[in-house]
């Protein structure tokens, strides 16, 4: 089944378990952008967007892994 416009693609488990443990994670954690996307109830390319805008904290990339900071997104209020 190909995903219209519509629908949100479906979280990865390990994904899905960084999203329901984000309050527990300690702050210097990172996730992908699909957490954070799901944490402010947007799309990805919004969260790339926030970034570029500085809305958000840039994501740190390491080993071609981009990701963002657990405790930097506690603090900044993008909703």
């Amino acid at each position: 089944m190909i995903a219209n416009a519509k629908t949100k693609p479906a979280l990865r488990p390990v994904h899905e378990k960084a999203l329901r443990d984000f309050d527990q994670l300690p702050g210097s954690a990172e996730v992908p952008v699909q957490v954070v996307a799901a944490r402010f109830t947007v799309s990805p390319v919004t969260i790339w967007r926030w970034a570029a805008q500085g809305k958000i904290p840039a994501p740190v990339k390491r080993g071609g892994v981009t990701r963002w900071n657990v405790g930097d997104l506690r603090q900044c209020h993008a909703n």
